[in-house]
């Protein structure tokens, strides 16, 4: 019985629910209590690191069985959104509103990206045959991708009406009654 499908699609779900739940419970309050560039800045961070998908090419030639075609799809597509990241990084920490339209694009970007990396996977039979460091980027770093593109889109979405920096909440560093500084 072949394990490693299994394994890889079970420990991608652990990821997924792990992250999800990180985001809910701590990453959401947080992004609450910033400004829109500075909560969409740190959630870009993520992607910055997407080409880590350049190890594809590593793992074809240790045995992975991908086509050349295939790994080179998915290093386009994670390399542009790696540097569609960055970019809308330093436009957004100039509060510079072009940097508002790269990540919708970036948005869009990834959800194709990860479409037809999938629809790629399942057509070249991919599933359960990673190893290494391709197994720990597809449990790990890929559910991480995943969950930071809906914090993003939510991001995008609900403060869609919200210039880049307003006002920090009136609570936000006043002395309490002992005296003490708050900080959310």
């Amino acid at each position: 019985m072949n394990y490693f499908i299994s394994a890889q699609a079970g420990a991608q779900l652990v990821s997924l629910v792990v992250f999800a739940a990180i985001a809910r419970w701590y990453v959401v309050p947080w992004l609450r209590n910033r400004q829109r560039a500075d909560a969409l800045v740190a959630l870009l961070w993520v992607h910055v690191f997407r080409y880590v998908a350049l190890q594809v090419f590593s793992a074809q030639r240790d045995g992975f069985p991908i086509s050349s075609s295939g790994a080179m799809d998915i290093v386009l597509g994670d390399v542009a959104g790696a540097a569609m990241a960055f970019i809308a990084i330093i436009l957004l920490r100039q509060r510079i509103r072009l940097g508002v339209a790269l990540v919708w694009l970036l948005a869009g970007e990834t959800i194709y990206d990860t479409v037809e990396n999938i629809r790629g996977g399942i057509q070249e039979h991919l599933m359960g045959a990673a190893g290494g460091v391709t197994w720990f980027v597809l449990v790990y770093f890929v559910p991480m991708v995943i969950v930071s593109l809906v914090l993003i889109v939510w991001q995008l979405y609900s403060r869609r009406g919200e210039a880049l920096d307003r006002e920090r909440p009136a609570h936000y560093g006043a002395p309490t009654i002992a005296g003490a500084a708050q900080v959310p």
